[in-house]
């Protein structure tokens, strides 16, 4: 069986390289061969340097004698390691041969065809030729007219029928199954036919022992109803609010001549009673249907001029024949059947008079920009159920951190199951693989519930081969390679910049504009998204080639317009949504869309990636600035707003604590590369990111210290989930430090303030900030970051902003007492201090009840606990749900609640006061 290999790349502006797939020759010998017989492959216009390599293996898989039931050599190896038992022979001029016996190599019988292709020994990256397919046996029969599968003729037409067999045969032609010409003991057949309808045809062969059949359509074109489109319609589904029994489908299809629905309710065969009426002046197609059973699953494609078939581009969901058989009923209860036998491609479901989804949180407020604290999340490396289910569950872990949005890496279908989502074919169907859309609905509401906004990661940059529009228009015949077709009305025939991998969408087309803008709508109206982060925003350009960085670098004044009117639908559909681009391109491209609509209180957010320099800080190199990250300060850009989203980890870069430990600064008496000394200094790197003012993204599992490499199990493989992690102290801690910087940031207004200064371009890793609150009339006006990224003790000049008692607030708020701002303080390598002029207590979420505040304190606490009224039945949790103390009884206000065994952490604590109910959040210190 052919081995599908996706490409799932991450599409930021890195310098990967893509290797590009061969179109080589493939010659068998002898040409015609039984399953036992022993044959050669030669392959030719094949050059192994173009993938980097010397080595050539074959991938080959086999088809039963109905060509069907496809299995895989049993000596392939795996896509990124071939077997040496498949290396062809280098034959020296050019030339590269394999030489097996099929029933022995694929180590079965009854074959009907053999298929194979060419690849590097490690074929990721495209490293592969074109597929190439071998029928088994000594009798062949070979249509030679008609030459497709497909013929359209008009009416009255005659078409010649002829072909050709290796040896002499009976040959019968059938037309809807029944006989209408026979030849006998001939090797070449001949006859021509008028159909008046369209008709399928089956010519046999029969040599007295075997029959061997060639199935082709021949279609008498329709007339087509032309008739403008009712107005109101959209581009794809249509419901009828009125009626559930019926739906109008609108296709967008220019240059196509008629356009026939085949689905479950015509049998998937070609009836004029389910052809589209075309609006010439809009080159659309459309239908009404009727007669539609509600909620039911309706499943249908769009047959286009009787040769592509093709799912609806607008689906909601989507099936696929082979990749819906591994998705399980917990993930997605009762996923209908994909109709095999009757179509293929994928198939569009629908399903009219569905109950409105009760959403509990109808105005959602979101989060400040400035104050944004941003998850970003693979569903399928988050939890081991992948599921929208599963991530929901895992939301008091993430509220306690302290987070509050969550970026999703794509989630519209995309071709396979497990994936970045960078290779998307649908931009409006939700992925299966991650569950139903009333799941997905129900984990915005819960995270809604929480204060958390919701982002997805959308890819407009491209689509894959799947996807309906490039299908409809490539150089394929309609098939998922080749290129984009001249008269696309979507897609560039090559890249127009340097990044590109899959079909580049060509955003100068009003085409793709209404498809963006389509589907954009969709997610936002049907699901409340509040925000869009904009996969590769540079390759919006139509200006540059694939080979030219400095064009696509550069300023572009079309991908600037572009991407503003993209914006603007946006807010058009959400007044507050968040626009964010991954662009990470020229400073004065980014400024202006920055800038864009700033004074209406919008503006643009852009990706900011500090990962090289926070790494190296976390490692301990500092030479040549290596280590200064002060790029993170918006005003150094020349901005007015914080409108970086900055972050150290991010799902492209690679993972601070893997380099850490792989590669981190040592002296005899310190090592980075030690567990829990590079986890301490993760401590460090987060007293130095969340407390600089602007938006902040952490990338999974960085809060744990995860260290696997970003390119385990290759780049987009699937990665370990190390939820164990949450267990181990050192790790624990990173967690918990950075949930109390968190709640400092979104705390204290002066972690929003616009006066602050970093200095981090010490070549001995000392580094400080100083913050001066905007509000003069908050208590806390100042606070002053000591940190030492050396690997040795060093003493800092905190250059302290005043004189008087200062308080450190990640040490219970102990005081100093600061006669001489210059006083210098010594600290070990990777400590670090923030300092306040005035306390910081945490808040505790304290509830209302029968107008009595209950108060906990101290909150952080450490050894005993207070409640200011009566409570009783107190019983504490970690963040994992799990139960640690109980205090059942009924307690006196002000009791002394010992927490001594508590370790440090966040806990909730939860009981009964004055006969209510209450949860509150713990620190312990």
């Amino acid at each position: 069986m052919k081995k599908i290999i996706l490409l799932i790349v991450s599409l930021i502006c890195s310098n990967i390289l893509f290797a590009q797939q061969q179109n080589a020759t493939f010659e068998v010998n002898p040409s015609t061969f039984n399953e036992d017989d022993e044959i050669t492959i030669t392959v030719s216009n094949i050059n192994p340097s173009t993938w980097g390599v010397t080595d050539l293996y074959l991938w080959a898989w086999s088809f039963d004698i109905n060509d069907a039931n496809t299995m895989d050599s049993p000596t392939n190896g795996s896509w990124t390691n071939s077997n040496e038992a498949q290396k062809l022979t280098n034959n020296g001029n050019g030339t590269y041969s394999f030489t097996f016996t099929p029933t022995t190599f694929y180590n079965r019988t009854g074959i009907g065809s053999i298929g194979m292709l060419v690849k590097a020994k490690d074929g990721s990256g495209d490293k592969k030729t074109q597929d190439q397919i071998f029928e088994v046996g000594v009798f062949q029969l070979n249509l030679t007219s008609p030459t497709n599968n497909v013929t359209i003729i008009n009416a009255n037409e005659n078409v010649n029928i002829t072909a050709t067999s290796t040896i002499n045969a009976d040959f019968n032609l059938l037309a809807n199954g029944s006989s209408v010409h026979t030849v006998s003991n001939s090797n070449n057949y001949s006859f021509t036919v008028n159909p008046s309808e369209t008709t399928n045809y089956t010519l046999q062969a029969n040599d007295g022992t075997n029959t061997l059949s060639e199935e082709f359509q021949i279609v008498v074109r329709p007339i087509v109803t032309e008739e403008s489109l009712p107005t109101g319609l959209l581009d794809g589904i249509n419901f009828d609010e009125n009626d559930a029994t019926k739906a109008t489908l609108v296709l967008y299809a220019p240059n196509k001549e008629f356009v026939h629905v085949i689905g479950d309710f015509n049998n998937w065969t070609i009836d004029d009673m389910y052809l589209m009426k075309k609006d010439v002046a809009n080159d659309r197609f459309w239908i009404e249907l009727t007669g539609l059973t509600p909620q039911q699953n309706h499943l249908y494609q769009y047959l286009i001029d009787a040769s592509i078939r093709v799912a609806d581009p607008y689906s909601t969901l989507i099936l696929t024949e082979s990749n819906d058989q591994y998705i399980n009923n917990t993930t997605y209860p009762n996923l209908p059947d994909y109709p095999t036998g009757n179509t293929n491609h994928a198939v569009t479901v629908l399903k009219t008079g569905e109950t409105s989804f009760n959403w509990e949180i109808i105005n959602f407020t979101k989060p400040n920009k400035k104050d944004l604290v941003i998850y970003e999340l693979l569903i399928r490396d988050f939890d081991e159920l992948h599921s929208f289910d599963a991530i929901t569950a895992r939301l008091n872990y993430l509220e306690e951190l302290g987070i509050n949005a969550i970026e999703l890496l794509p989630v519209s279908e995309f071709d396979g199951n497990e994936s970045w989502g960078y290779n998307p074919s649908f931009h409006m169907a939700l992925d299966k693989y991650y569950g139903t859309k009333e799941a997905f609905k129900t984990f915005i509401d819960e995270c809604h519930k929480r204060g958390i906004a919701v982002i997805l990661d959308v890819v407009y940059n491209h689509a894959t081969g799947q996807n309906p529009f490039y299908r409809m228009w490539n150089t394929d015949n309609g098939g998922y390679g080749g290129q984009a077709a001249a008269n696309s009305p979507f897609f560039n025939q090559t890249p127009t910049h340097t990044y590109n991998v899959f079909n580049d969408f060509n955003h100068s087309q009003q085409a793709t504009k209404d498809y963006v803008k389509r589907t954009a709508q969709y997610w936002i109206n049907e699901f409340k998204i509040d925000g869009f982060r904009w996969d590769l925003t540079k390759g919006f350009t139509q200006n540059c080639t694939e080979n030219d960085e400095s064009c696509t670098g550069a300023y572009q004044a079309d991908r600037v317009a572009i991407l503003k009117e993209y914006a603007d639908y946006q807010w058009e559909l959400d007044d507050t949504s968040y626009v964010i681009f991954e662009h990470l391109g020229s400073n004065t491209e980014e400024t202006e869309w920055a800038n864009y609509r700033l004074d209406e209180g919008k503006g643009i957010m852009l990706w900011s990636n500090l990962n090289g320099n926070y790494n190296e800080a976390t490692m301990g190199y500092h030479e040549n600035g290596k280590s200064d990250f002060s790029w993170i300060d918006y005003k150094n850009r020349g901005w007015t707003y914080p409108s970086n989203v900055a972050y150290m980890e991010s799902h492209d870069e690679e993972r601070l604590m893997f380099k850490n430990i792989e590669f981190g600064n040592s002296n005899a008496s310190y090592d980075a590369t030690e567990l829990a000394t590079a986890l301490e200094r993760l401590h460090t790197a987060g007293a130095f990111y969340f407390t600089i003012p602007g938006p902040k993204m952490i990338w999974q599992f960085g809060e744990l210290g995860y260290d696997v490499s970003i390119e385990f199990n290759g780049r987009t493989g699937n990665k370990p989930i190390r939820w164990n992690y949450f267990d181990e102290p050192n790790r624990k801690a990173v967690y918990d430090i950075w949930a109390t910087l968190i709640a400092l940031k979104k705390q204290e207004s002066i972690f929003k303030t616009s006066d602050f200064i970093i200095n981090a371009n010490n070549i001995n890793g000392l580094k400080t900030i100083h913050l001066t609150n905007d509000d003069t009339s908050d208590d806390l006006q100042y606070v002053t970051i000591i940190g030492n990224f050396g690997i040795t003790t060093q003493s800092i000049d905190p250059d302290f902003q005043a004189v008087g008692t200062w308080y450190d607030l990640l040490d219970n708020n102990s005081s100093i007492q600061v006669t001489n701002t210059n006083e210098t303080i010594s600290l070990q390598p990777g400590e670090f201090k923030i300092y306040a002029n005035s306390q910081v207590v945490l808040s505790n979420e304290d509830f209302v009840f029968n107008n009595v505040n209950l108060v906990m304190y101290p909150n952080p606490a450490s050894g005993l606990l207070y409640f200011t009224d009566e409570v009783s039945n107190l019983k504490v949790y970690d963040i994992t749900g799990k139960e640690v103390i109980t205090f059942n009884n009924h307690y006196d206000k002000n009791h002394a609640f010992d927490i001594k065994n508590l370790a440090k952490g966040i806990y909730i604590i939860k009981g009964k006061s004055l006969n209510k109910s209450f949860s509150k959040k713990l620190f312990v210190r």
